[in-house]
C-alpha cells in the first residue's frame, strides 16, 4: 500500500514543481511570503485570550482567502491582487492583535537583523 501511496505523490510533487518552475515569483508573492514569516506563533505573554483566538481564526482565514483566490485567477494582474491582499491582511491582522495586547499592558517584542 505504502508503494501506491508514494508513486502518485512524486508524479504529483514533478507535477507542481514544473509548474512552479514556469514563472517566477512575483514580487508580491516575495513580500507575502515575508509576511508569513510574522505570523505569530504563541499568544503574547502566554495570554491564550479572546484576543489570539480571534487573531488565529484571522490568519486561517486568510490564508483560505489565498487559496481560493489562486484558484480563480484569469491573469497575472489577479495573482498579484491575490497576493497583495493576503500580504496586507496577515499585516493587518498581526498589527490588530498586538494593538489590542498592547492596550491591555503586554507587549510584543520583535527584533529582526539584516534582510
Amino acid at each position: 500500500m505504502l508503494k501506491q501511496i508514494a508513486i502518485p505523490a512524486l508524479i504529483f510533487a514533478s507535477a507542481v514543481s514544473v509548474t512552479a518552475a514556469e514563472r517566477p515569483m512575483l514580487y508580491e508573492e516575495q513580500l507575502a511570503r515575508q509576511e508569513e514569516g510574522l505570523i505569530i506563533q504563541n499568544p503574547i505573554d502566554g495570554l491564550r485570550n479572546h484576543f489570539w483566538f480571534d487573531y488565529r481564526a484571522n490568519v486561517n482565514e486568510t490564508q483560505k482567502e489565498l487559496s481560493s483566490d489562486l484558484r480563480h485567477v484569469s491573469d497575472t494582474e489577479d495573482l498579484r491582487d491575490a497576493w497583495e491582499e493576503y500580504r496586507h491582511e496577515l499585516a493587518h491582522n498581526r498589527a490588530h492583535y498586538v494593538k489590542e495586547m498592547a492596550e491591555r499592558g503586554h507587549r510584543y517584542g520583535l527584533v529582526i537583523v539584516g534582510d
